[in-house]
């Protein structure tokens, strides 16, 4: 445990934790994971309940709070917040194409990073639990996106660590495997680009403009990376957010310069699409991406690059049929691709390894149905009503599946409510639990 840090409105302490690799083999290989304690300044002494928010994902580190704002500003209100930085991200032990090569080939790489999903994150947060509140200790969790999905794991494996769970974004389909996950998905995003498109007509013209440009020419990212015409189609990811329509759009706006030879994409457009599709910063979002759905008891447990395989049933993804017609050029969404591994340099080294995780179909189950339905742990979720990552009717069928589950159905915002709506959205599930709503 390092000293006190003091942030404006806040006090936060680093801990560091030792913890097995692999669980089932606790005398083997241990790696490091980092959490940071976050409390509200002047009430560092005071004896509070504890939360613990999973942040969403896979592969993403904890939010590095400037202050007291936003959800947490709500959290802080009742609570001592850790902030988890999940296995391979952030200050825990890394996870990436430097630190991967050191383990040898690909093989030992992939089942190396098997380790690394619900099951195993769960399992170190009760270790963490243990550590700082005791055995008999409760804390309360908050789990946005694929920290929701950690939740219902976290439900499944050990709720008896859990006082009472909020989850904003992030109830997954029990059991829905990836081909249905991506069946689902394909025109909740089809949905979102009609919306952009609505909003920004202008954008249709200068959409197609791009696609014909990079299918001829595919240009060159400041990292060296390749923008193709289907990662321009990637920047999709963007229009599940709140505002994410809005910064696409004035993305689209510089997109052009006059150089030597005539228009070309610009240097300011060409750095703000590598900043939304390189995954340099979060690598196992890439390479974990679809091993969050495989399950021994789904489709065998294995994937196989479904998000590619489920797009031939939806050709109006296909950019060069569109510009074949008047047709909109369409951006893709939340979906991993295998070309991304020849794009991205940060992900080339791993392209192998990704391919043997896309194969791979010994994963265990990461939720207990019949535990979840005999849940005595208070659940209190936010679902949003056309959420472009997580599918709707697969969240509310969740939620009929778990019981003392609550739901808050809404459309006032996106994916990313809790993080945009300031205290709002956490507050009114924490309200929920109070019994004031």
């Amino acid at each position: 445990m390092s000293p006190l840090s003091r942030i404006p409105g806040i006090v936060t302490t680093d801990h560091v934790f030792r913890v097995p690799l692999d669980h089932g083999d606790p005398s083997g290989e241990a790696i490091k994971v980092f959490a940071r304690e976050v409390v509200a300044a002047g009430r560092e002494n005071d004896e509070l309940p504890w939360l613990l928010y999973l942040q969403g994902g896979p592969g993403g580190k904890a939010n590095r709070p400037l202050g007291r704002d936003g959800w947490l500003d709500r959290a802080l209100d009742d609570h001592r917040v850790l902030l988890l930085d999940q296995r391979g991200t952030g200050r825990s032990t890394p996870a990436n194409r430097q630190t991967l090569a050191r383990r040898g080939d690909a093989r030992r790489q992939a089942d190396y990073l098997a380790h690394f999903r619900a099951d195993s994150i769960v399992r170190d947060a009760e270790l963490i639990r243990r550590q700082l509140l005791g055995e008999d200790g409760k804390w309360s969790l908050l789990g946005q996106s694929f920290g929701g999905f950690c939740t219902l794991t976290y439900l499944s494996l050990a709720p008896e660590g859990l006082r009472e769970a909020f989850v904003t974004g992030g109830l997954a389909g029990l059991r829905r495997s990836a081909d249905e996950v991506y069946r689902a998905a394909y025109p909740r995003v089809a949905r979102k680009n009609a919306g952009h498109y609505a909003r920004f007509p202008q954008d249709v013209a200068a959409v197609r403009r791009i696609a014909a440009h990079l299918i001829d020419r595919p240009a060159a990212l400041p990292d060296g990376g390749e923008l193709t015409v289907e990662a321009f189609q990637a920047l999709g990811m963007m229009l599940g957010s709140g505002t994410g329509s809005y910064v696409l759009h004035y993305l689209l706006e510089e997109a052009w310069v006059e150089g030597p030879d005539g228009p070309e994409l610009s240097d300011a457009f060409l750095a703000g699409a590598h900043a939304h599709l390189s995954f340099a910063v979060g690598p196992l979002y890439a390479v974990l991406h679809e091993s969050i759905y495989g399950q021994r008891s789904v489709d065998a447990g294995g994937t196989e690059w479904s998000a590619e395989r489920v797009r031939k049933e939806f050709p109006e993804f296909d950019a060069a049929a569109a510009l074949a017609t008047d047709e909109p050029v369409l951006f893709t969404g939340e979906m991993i691709y295998p070309w991304m591994f020849e794009t991205d340099p940060s992900l080339r080294p791993l392209r192998e390894t990704a391919q043997l995780l896309a194969e791979r179909t010994d994963w265990p189950d990461l939720y207990d149905p019949q535990r979840l339905a005999s849940n005595q742990v208070p659940v209190y979720a936010a679902v949003y009503h056309d959420d472009m990552y997580v599918d709707t009717a697969h969240s509310l069928e969740t939620a009929d599946s778990v019981a003392g589950l609550r739901t808050w159905i809404t459309n006032e915002w996106e994916h990313d409510g809790v993080r945009v709506s300031g205290r709002r959205v956490l507050d009114r599930l924490m309200r929920m639990a109070r019994g004031e709503i």
